[in-house]
Order: structure tokens, then sequence, then C-alpha cells
């Protein structure tokens, strides 16, 4: 007689994969680093006393609204007549009011600019 086929028990995998992952964790948490830390005796540089100066290729807007280009003053008519089509470079002042400064790229734009970028400094904190 022949006997009928007993059902076996399914593993459930779940627990391995859990084990697998967990080892990759551990793995990954001593194996790699963000950054390596900065030697102690280590000072950075302080640039808060240099002087800037503007990319070659940038309009320049000073603090009381006026626009630059390579020292010389300008307006955005005139410098769109000269210069090829293209991102156009502004780095406004500090100070400037920004309804001045959303005046003249909003110019640059109906001129033809295809963008605007405006130049920034980035500092540590």
């Amino acid at each position: 007689m022949i006997r009928p086929a007993t059902p076996r028990k399914q593993r459930d995998a779940t627990i391995a994969m859990i084990n697998v992952v967990f080892l990759m964790l551990i793995f990954f948490l001593i194996a790699g680093t963000v950054a390596a830390p900065l030697d102690p005796d280590l000072e950075l540089v302080d640039t808060a006393g240099l002087e800037g100066r503007e990319p070659p290729d940038a309009l320049v807007l000073h603090r009381d609204g006026t626009l630059s280009f390579r020292g010389v003053p300008t307006e955005p008519a005139d410098y769109m007549a000269v210069h090829v089509p293209g991102p156009v470079r502004i780095v406004p002042d500090r100070d400037v009011p920004g309804s001045r400064l959303i005046e003249v790229a909003g110019s640059l734009r109906r001129l033809g600019a295809p963008s605007v970028i405006l130049v920034t400094a980035r500092a540590l904190e």
C-alpha cells in the first residue's frame, strides 16, 4: 500500500534575509566612513578679510542699483546689444534692493537672455 505524502513544513526565509541585511549593515557601518576627520592641530584659512572679485564675464549690480560690466557702467539693453545671447551672470551687492534685482533680471530676460544666474558666496558655518 502506498502511503499518502506527508505535507512538509515550508521554511520561512524571512529570518535568513533579515540576518543577511543586518550583517551587510554592520559591514558598511564599519568599513565605510563619510569623511576622514580633520587633524586637531589644523586651523582653516580665514577669508573674511579678503577682497572679493566678481567673475570677469558677469554683470555687477551695485548697492545704489547701478549696473556695470568689467568696471564700465552699463544698462541691460546696452549689454544685451553687444553680447551674444546666452546665460547672463549677475553679481549683486548684498545691500541692493530686491526690487532692483528683479527689475534688472526681468529686463535681461525680455531682451533675450535665456537665463539669468545670480552669483553668490557660500559661507562655511
